[in-house]
Parts: structure tokens; C-alpha cells; sequence
């Protein structure tokens, strides 16, 4: 992922979380990821591979395709 790619998931990525009123643990805990994993994306430290970004569409209960969408 590019910086500007990158940026634009974590930007939406914590709107998401927000809106459902999610604390990075408990969306973490959805996912089935670790913990800190969240707040490391959303601060732009960590890049999610392709694997993460499904636990995260699944987690939350959308199609991956919408996860990713930035329109």
C-alpha cells in the first residue's frame, strides 16, 4: 500500500470503528487480532496484509470490497 492508500484506510478504518462505538480493543477482539494491532493501524505504524484486512471486513460484518473502498 502507498502512504496515501495507507492513510485512507486507517482514516477510514477508525470512522468505522467510531460510528459503531468501538474502542480499538473491542474491534481488535472482533477481528481476532491482537489487541494493539488496531491502534497501530490507525496511527500508520503497520501496513495490514491482505489476511488482516479480511479478519477486520469479517469482523465487522462487511464485504471486504467496502473495507477498502475510498470513493
Amino acid at each position: 500500500m502507498s502512504m496515501d492508500v495507507t492513510k485512507k484506510f486507517a482514516n477510514k478504518l477508525k470512522k468505522i470503528r467510531e460510528e459503531r462505538n468501538l474502542s480499538q480493543e473491542d474491534l481488535a477482539l472482533l477481528c481476532d487480532i491482537d489487541r494493539t494491532y488496531i491502534g497501530r493501524i490507525e496511527r500508520l505504524e503497520r501496513k495490514p496484509t491482505i489476511v488482516i484486512l479480511e479478519k477486520i471486513a469479517n469482523g465487522l460484518g462487511i464485504k471486504l470490497t467496502e473495507l477498502v473502498d475510498f470513493d
